[in-house]
């Protein structure tokens, strides 16, 4: 459903585009609209589009439609256009064979398929019925399955309801027959979501098993949740599910590619980025005259320290602590413009190219951050199974990461999205995290 959902979007996006185009060349021409004015545009138009449906999809807007991405939807789908119509007018300027005269045509039809285009997405799509609703049930227990519950009962584009809920962790003070079984019956409940991996549904298993021939559809709420959120639920998980789901046997397909990929890519953009060093060497010794690059040992691949280098972004070389020197660390005025435009990371092109990282994969920590969530967090150390990335899964998703000092419950959160990375990766799903890392370099987002 969520392939046919974003196949609408699709469609009903290049529909809006060319209706945009007519709309401009009807309003401009009147009477004198004609065939072959429309072919003179449509070419053009046509190699546009395709690009801004690049932009679309890269900004996330064939996503699944979470409530925080309906929350976010109207500041995304703005700056989608924003970048959309830059585009555009350099596409006209600087490509003569595509010029359009009068460039008034062009202005006019940016106005209208932005109109066009918000309301299409902001009003538009509620009209499209996607999903036929299933009345459900959920079993089990932990934060997360109320958050799933809160989610899917809260979001009219999924095809489930819940009516109830059983926490397993009470299940001896429930009445099952009289409080869910008769309930399953008598309001027609087709769908069961339940995770089996708890040890304490093992007791309610036979009675799940009669409700099969009833019709009743049982699916695993491990597997919901991490669709709907792209991140792992980790109350929900238990050594079977990385017994199951984890593997470190060699992907010939998949990890051959990616590390051409580092070494063409990374060697590439590292070659490049020699531009920016002096402007960025100047600077930093104008403002204080200290060192240029920062050294930082962080854990790697099998628990490996590494040496990552990055330009200097604070007072001191401090190792990820706030105290240097026994005085207090603080961003530099030149610091936090790199770090604001990720400028301070291109030295860590360097650490791809000789395979300390990769482009792609979970962030490397420091390993005194690495030792304390070891012993806070079940898990955590899986992570350290794969080779460390640039950009990550989380960076995309996760939004509160701590950058500074231990943050044990963001950091959890953060190892749910690193999770379903060692769980799902493949060429595809790092193409996305880097077309969707050059977005966040582009708009210079915060860190």
């Amino acid at each position: 459903m969520n392939r046919k959902e974003a196949l609408a979007l699709f469609l009903g996006d290049v529909i809006v585009l060319f209706v945009a185009l007519f709309a401009m060349l009807f309003v401009r021409y009147g009477a004198d609209f004609s065939s072959t004015l429309w072919t003179s545009h449509i070419v053009s138009f046509s190699i546009l589009f395709i690009v801004w449906v690049l932009v679309y999809f890269i900004s996330g807007l064939y996503e699944k439609h979470t409530l925080i991405l309906k929350n976010k939807l109207p500041a995304i789908l703005f700056n989608s256009q924003i970048i959309n119509i830059a585009i555009a007018v350099l596409f006209f300027y600087l490509i003569p064979y595509f010029d359009i005269t009068p460039k008034t045509n062009l202005f006019v039809y940016l106005l209208f398929s932005l109109i066009l285009m918000l309301l299409w997405r902001l009003k538009g799509v509620e009209l499209i019925n996607f999903k036929h609703k299933q009345k459900a049930v959920a079993i089990g227990s932990g934060s997360e399955m109320h958050e799933l519950i809160s989610e899917i009962n809260g979001n009219s584009r999924y095809d489930l309801k819940f009516l109830s809920s059983i926490d397993v962790d009470n299940i001896d003070s429930i009445d099952f027959q009289e409080e869910i079984l008769n309930r399953i019956y008598s309001e027609g409940v087709g769908v069961i979501a339940v995770d089996l991996r708890n040890e304490k549904v093992s007791k309610i298993l036979p009675t799940l098993y009669n409700l099969i021939f009833s019709r009743v559809r049982f699916v695993d709420m491990n597997k919901i949740y991490e669709d709907i959120f792209d991140r792992v639920p980790l109350s929900l998980v238990k050594y079977s599910w990385f017994l199951e789901n984890i593997s470190l046997a060699p992907r010939i397909a998949y990890d051959v590619p990616k590390r051409l990929m580092d070494i063409i890519v990374g060697g590439v953009l590292a070659v490049i980025s020699l531009v920016v060093y002096p402007f960025v060497i100047i600077a930093i010794k104008i403002e204080d005259g200290r060192e240029i690059f920062s050294v930082q040992t962080r854990v790697g691949r099998n628990n490996k320290e590494i040496k990552l280098f990055k330009f200097r972004s604070m007072a001191f070389t401090d190792g990820g602590k706030w105290d240097g020197d026994g005085k207090e660390n603080y961003v530099t005025k030149v610091g936090a413009f790199i770090r604001k435009t990720r400028i301070d990371e291109l030295p860590q092109l360097w650490n791809v190219l000789m395979g300390d990282i990769s482009l792609i994969g979970p962030r490397p920590e420091f390993a005194e951050a690495v030792k304390k969530y070891t012993e806070d967090i079940p898990y955590y150390n899986i992570r350290h199974l794969i080779k460390p990335g640039l950009s990550g899964w989380a960076q995309m998703k996760h939004d509160k990461h701590p950058h500074h000092g231990t943050d044990t419950v963001e950091t959890k959160n953060k190892l749910s999205f690193d999770l379903y990375y060692i769980k799902n990766r493949s060429f595809l799903l790092d193409l996305k995290i880097a077309l969707q890392t050059i977005q966040i370099m582009l708009l210079v987002k915060g860190r």
